[in-house]
């Protein structure tokens, strides 16, 4: 009786968590969905190489690039380059960011954090630990190579553990300076 009881449970079990429809397959997918549709609406124009620019130069504001190893994260640099301060693995970086929702109805979910903290996130360039060591936050400091401000839209695979955990790809403004 036991063994039935317990056959019934698992069935009943595996029946009502496939009602749902949310697999984790379906939520990447929606995701995915979300990424190219708010690229579709803010008209921005996605290439696979970085655009040459030169010192003092900046990026026409709808150009992201598409970072070859990672699957729908892309970068787009908002500062004129300076070459004067690059940055390097092991190298600490301070990082006061914007984190805004991708909808056609977006929220900006937490402002610079200058406005909400009084220190910014200091980071070590390169894989680390942390809270806000997402990896799309460092893709994007790699991909830059100097400090200053740059905007990526993050997937929910490279951003920090709440957004991984809710499958919910967020946009980022994020300033970095190199820490002295």
């Amino acid at each position: 009786m036991k063994k039935l009881i317990s056959i019934a449970c698992v069935t009943i079990l595996l029946t009502m968590s496939g009602c749902s429809g949310n697999t984790y397959s379906k939520l990447r997918n929606r995701e995915k969905q979300l990424i190219d549709s708010y690229i579709a609406r803010q008209h921005i124009q996605v290439r696979n190489t970085m655009p040459a620019v030169r010192q003092g130069e900046r990026w026409d504001d709808n150009i992201y690039v598409a970072l070859p190893e990672y699957d729908q994260l892309y970068f787009h640099l908002t500062s004129p380059v300076d070459s004067t301060t690059s940055l390097v693995a092991g190298d600490k970086v301070n990082i006061r960011f914007r984190k805004y929702a991708l909808t056609a109805n977006a929220d900006t979910i937490s402002y610079w954090t200058t406005d909400d903290a009084g220190d910014p996130i200091t980071l070590t360039v390169g894989p680390t630990t942390g809270n806000y060591n997402c990896t799309g936050w460092q893709a994007a400091i790699l991909a830059m190579g100097y400090e200053g401000e740059c905007k990526i839209i993050c997937p929910s695979v490279y951003g920090p553990s709440a957004d991984n955990a809710s499958v919910t790809p967020y946009g980022y403004d994020l300033r970095i300076t190199k820490k002295r």
